[in-house]
């Protein structure tokens, strides 16, 4: 089936666009975009220059984790915004109201919810849930197995991991749990397999090795607890 395309969109220079995708109305595209097949574009979303949307994942013969090969179309939901040179990856999907930022990376499997906002040049590695309302400043890099809930802020250029061992190959990959309303400071780093409750501040520069209670500030390398909010 060829592309179905709605009412009063906008095309730059040099669009492509592949079989059975969908794009709704008041939909700009910017130049040189690339709409992988079975691609989903809601109404009223805003695609910057040089974007690739709907992109399949590939491999080489040392990656451990192969990633998968049956994975269902990108989603692009309503009055979503997507920078310049940002690539999506197919198997994701974003809610209402998201926004992208120019050069930011999408992998598969990925779910990012309404009015959130991916900053530019963030890595999103696959298999990673991001609440609504989140905010994720720019060069910062989400792990692959990651759990974001609603209203967390992660500062620039925060770090996490999944793989406690670096490749040994003996540990199940699992990354943080950010619960609702924490706050991550600048250049902090997340170690696997944490949990960081809600409401919880993380300072800026600091390396979290373990679980950080509900209310609680740490800062530090490792990070120790410093205050504790008091609950309303």
């Amino acid at each position: 089936m060829k592309a179905k395309i709605g009412e009063n969109v906008l095309r730059g220079e040099h669009v492509v666009i592949e079989d059975n995708v969908v794009i709704g109305n008041n939909v700009t595209i910017g130049h040189h975009v690339v709409i992988k097949e079975g691609t989903f574009i809601g109404n009223d979303v805003k695609i910057g220059d040089m974007v690739v949307l709907g992109k399949r994942p590939s491999t080489n013969k040392k990656m451990a984790r192969k990633p998968q090969t049956a994975l269902s179309p990108l989603i692009v939901g309503e009055a979503s915004t997507i920078g310049s040179g940002a690539v999506l990856y197919r198997g994701s999907s974003l809610d209402k109201g998201a926004f992208v930022g120019d050069l930011t990376s999408i992998r598969e499997k990925v779910t990012i919810g309404e009015d959130s906002i991916i900053g530019r040049n963030v890595m999103v590695e696959n298999n990673t849930k991001i609440g609504s309302r989140v905010t994720v400043q720019t060069g910062s890099y989400i792990t692959a197995d990651m759990i974001i809930e609603d209203d967390v802020f992660i500062g620039p250029c925060c770090s996490s991991s999944n793989d406690k061992y670096m490749g040994e190959g003996n540990y199940r990959h699992a990354g943080p749990i950010i619960k609702r309303g924490a706050k991550i400071g600048n250049n902090a780093t997340l170690l696997p397999g944490i949990t960081i409750a809600e409401n919880a501040i993380i300072g800026a520069g600091a390396v979290v090795v373990r679980n950080v209670e509900k209310n609680q500030t740490v800062v530090g390398n490792p990070a120790k607890g410093i205050s504790k909010k008091k609950e309303s």
